[in-house]
């Protein structure tokens, strides 16, 4: 199918795929903007972002749509509130033994508390982040972690309050 592309030039893409290589998406100011929005409130909808960026509904719906297919735009996803979200967080940076973080990874996994694991660079091997609602479910989950076999020592860090999210 030929399609136009949001920086004019023709483009062909294969239906059968739903996913346009990212080289060849290039983003413009307007696209940014269109994101910023977007990450301020998901659920704006397309004819009031239109309006806001002084831009036709059609290119608006026509640039989300390039954006979701070329992964710019990876997703939509429900931010909870206050009232729900686990009121105890954590940080738990870890070594682990050499080629043990597979099974340090299906440890944390199996782990409720567990949200998040990264790998990291320099002095620690892993970063999980932790939620629960009290902190002796944190803890639990804690004496999980340094329990497991490859994790060779841990700093717990808990957080005490949110100067800044842009995440949320």
């Amino acid at each position: 199918m030929k399609t136009v592309d949001i920086t004019g030039q023709i483009d062909y893409y294969d239906e059968s795929s739903d996913h346009i290589d990212e080289m060849d998406m290039q983003i413009d100011e307007t696209d940014r903007a269109l994101l910023t929005a977007l990450s301020d409130d998901a659920r704006r909808s397309v004819a009031d972002l239109a309006r806001d960026l002084g831009l036709a509904r059609s290119t608006v719906q026509t640039r989300i749509d390039r954006l979701e297919r070329s992964g710019a735009i990876a997703g939509y996803t429900l931010r909870l509130g206050q009232a729900v979200r686990a009121a105890v967080r954590a940080t738990v940076l870890m070594t682990v033994e050499p080629r043990s973080e597979p099974e340090v990874l299906k440890r944390l996994t199996a782990l409720r508390e567990v949200d998040s694991v990264i790998t990291t660079s320099g002095r620690y091997d892993l970063m999980a982040q932790l939620s629960a609602p009290t902190t002796e479910k944190i803890n639990d989950a804690l004496d999980q972690i340094v329990m497991a076999r490859g994790v060779k020592s841990t700093e717990s860090l808990i957080h005490l309050s949110v100067k800044l999210d842009r995440s949320r």
